[in-house]
């Protein structure tokens, strides 16, 4: 079984080109001001068709408006959309039925009571993003959780890891969930935002060969 790779939070075309070349599945392009990470429209449809029929593109928000929604959408038409804030199970259908489009919801695990609560987006998402627990910002604070809560948890929907994961921890993390799907940002970075070749090609190497 390949494992499907998603490097988060890309901002440039070379660390895009090393993600699809090094085995990413998926590539997440995050449009929240507030990020590290945040790229312009122009920016995002620029690296949106580099990746295109090579990785699926997965547009990251988080607590948008319904305009900021609706431009971004129109303008990248991403293959699916994260969302990473406090959107509800309502609002995660209206975009999946209305727009026709794969959508994802990330949740950060204090403990078991989350992974019980997340079955009220059963039916209303694609797929889950198990996360560490939300910080100054929604994601990629480089902490993880306690991988063992996900332990005999009836995964309901198709659902990722995600939350401090680094070349050096993923094997472990896949071992220890049995993740078919992992997710990292802060983890193959240099510094905050800034994405590092070397850490990019070495995460998808471990993965790969776990």
């Amino acid at each position: 079984m390949t494992i499907q790779i998603k490097i988060c939070g890309l901002s440039t075309p070379e660390t895009l080109e090393t993600a699809i070349e090094a085995g990413a599945t998926h590539v997440g392009l995050v449009h929240f001001p507030p990020s590290p990470r945040h790229i312009e429209l122009d920016r995002a449809v620029e690296l949106r068709r580099l990746a295109h029929g090579r990785a699926r593109v997965v547009l990251l928000l988080a607590n948008a408006d319904i305009q900021t929604t609706a431009k971004a959408i129109d303008a990248i038409k991403p293959d699916a959309i994260q969302f990473h804030g406090s959107e509800t199970p309502e609002w995660t259908d209206l975009v999946r039925t209305q727009l026709k489009l794969e959508v994802w919801k990330a949740l950060g695990v204090r403990d078991r009571k989350t992974l019980a609560k997340s079955a009220r987006f059963h039916g209303k998402v694609d797929r889950l993003l198990f996360d560490a627990p939300a910080k100054a910002l929604p994601g990629g604070t480089g902490t993880s959780f306690d991988w063992s809560m996900l332990a005999g948890h009836d995964h309901r929907l198709p659902w990722a890891l995600a939350g401090g994961l680094a070349p050096d921890n993923v094997v472990e993390a896949i071992a220890q969930t049995g993740a078919k799907m992992v997710d990292t940002s802060s983890g193959v970075e240099s510094a905050p935002g800034v994405k590092d070749i070397a850490r990019i090609r070495a995460f998808c190497k471990a993965v790969l060969a776990a």
